[in-house]
């Protein structure tokens, strides 16, 4: 009986999800479709063509391999600067906890378009624009306070027990770093670079601030923007490349989805 009263839940589940995948789906249908017929606007797939997808294979793999090289630097910045910031915070027990956390929830909401606007004062003046490691450093800048926020709350709740255990074994902090809390954060780090990844994936802001005149080594997401013009625009090259852009991370969180939603809970329960 329960059941079958609750069919309906069901039904909106289905039509909500339906409506959220949409643009998904819409994305792929104009990619697929040849340019003649986009402004049609009909919803199932017509005068199929895989020409976009040559195109962006042809003209869009170098701004792929950028992204890349990005996305994977930033993740080994924030985890290199995150992990030893959240043991110190969460394990530790250092001076001004309070006042760490208030900066690094502040850090969270200032505007990336204030950031990007004080990168480009500083990069100007440093050499930096238009490079990747200045572009690495500015997105990692945004994925350091929420890695180091996430990784805390989790070493926060880890069983002191344990850590006092192996210090008096003789254990060093390194020791314990290495051997003890790392292992033990595995779904938390996972989750961290995770979105760290997504971040400097998906960032257009820093991207043309910063990185605007970088020529090939440009990320995907200016590599978008070269198929929109001031008179014209390429829908059907810009939805392909879309669409192959968003492969690795839709294979990404396919792979670290049980990670992901144990990572996001971990810290919530104390013992």
């Amino acid at each position: 009986m329960r059941h079958r009263s609750s069919w309906y839940k069901t039904v909106i589940a289905c039509v909500i999800t339906a409506i959220m995948l949409f643009p998904v789906y819409w994305m792929i249908n104009i990619s697929f479709t040849q340019r003649r017929s986009i402004r049609s606007g009909s919803i199932i797939p017509v005068d199929f063509t895989v020409e976009h997808y040559e195109e962006v294979l042809s003209d869009q793999l170098p701004y792929l391999g950028t992204s890349l090289v990005i996305a994977i630097s930033c993740v080994l910045v924030t985890l290199l600067i995150a992990l030893p910031a959240s043991y110190a915070i969460g394990i530790l027990n250092i001076g001004g906890v309070r006042s760490v956390n208030f900066i690094l929830v502040l850090a969270q909401m200032i505007p990336a378009v204030v950031m990007a606007l004080g990168f480009y004062q500083i990069f100007n003046k440093l050499g930096m624009l238009d490079t990747l490691w200045g572009l690495i450093l500015a997105d990692s800048t945004i994925a350091v306070p929420f890695a180091v926020m996430l990784l805390t709350s989790y070493m926060v709740s880890m069983p002191k027990s344990l850590i006092e255990a192996a210090a008096i074994d003789g254990a060093s902090h390194w020791s314990i770093f290495t051997k003890i809390v790392i292992p033990l954060s595995r779904n938390s780090i996972v989750t961290t670079a995770l979105f760290a990844f997504l971040w400097a994936w998906s960032d257009f802001m820093f991207a043309s601030t910063l990185d605007s005149g970088g020529g090939k080594l440009r990320p995907i997401t200016m590599g978008i923007y070269d198929y929109i013009g001031a008179q014209n625009q390429e829908w059907g090259p810009m939805m392909a490349t879309a669409v192959v852009a968003s492969i690795p991370t839709a294979v990404l969180l396919i792979v670290a989805q049980k990670y992901v939603a144990a990572g996001v809970t971990a810290g919530a329960i104390k013992d």
